[in-house]
């Protein structure tokens, strides 16, 4: 099971009424209905929280005639919590979500209106702003020089200066004026 379905059944099991629910449903299955009226809730509450409860899993539908009837999804609801818990994913998630935050942090500092007004001086938003600016360039393919200065200077006014740098971090090959993007690169 993935992080995100993890965090999902873990959130719906943070709400008193959708443990009531849960709780109510132990015993036998039910519909709407059935539920506030053993609950004294409204059915509109409960229905509520049912849905939440399905999108986790934890609880199947099935029809019976008219109605619907909501059943514990006992190979859900009989993980350990240790089952829910333990993800060697966990760091990657959070790694990727921190980097996304910091990617937003420098574009915000040095772009204006997909324009970068500034080079960073610290290397690793230097080399975050590089990778961007390769991405520019398709792998593959053969770029006169005057073709990278086009494509630079829509994204940057200092862009002899960020053509060099691209070379420098090994992101881009040049060959007397012809350019293509180094395949072996590996981003920091």
């Amino acid at each position: 099971m993935d992080i995100t379905k993890k965090l999902e059944i873990l959130k719906s099991l943070s709400d008193l009424s959708r443990l009531q629910v849960l709780n109510a449903l132990m015993d036998k299955p039910a519909y709407v209905e059935e539920l506030a009226n053993c609950l004294n809730l409204a059915a509109s509450t409960v229905s509520f929280h049912l849905s939440k409860l399905v999108k986790a899993g934890l609880v199947t539908k099935r029809r019976e005639q008219y109605y619907a009837v909501y059943e514990i999804n006992r190979e859900i609801t009989g993980l350990r919590l240790s089952d829910l818990i333990r993800d060697d994913s966990i760091g990657e998630v959070i790694k990727k979500e921190r980097d996304g935050v910091f990617r937003q942090k420098v574009r915000r500092a040095f772009y204006r209106e997909e324009k970068l007004v500034q080079i960073p001086v610290q290397r690793k938003k230097r080399l975050l702003i590089l990778n961007e600016l390769k991405e520019l360039f398709s792998e593959g393919r053969s770029y006169h020089e005057t073709e990278v200065n086009d494509i630079l200077r829509e994204r940057c006014a200092d862009f002899v200066t960020i053509r060099r740098m691209l070379i420098d971090e090994g992101m881009l090959e040049r060959d007397k004026q012809i350019y293509v993007v180094n395949k072996n690169y590996k981003p920091e």
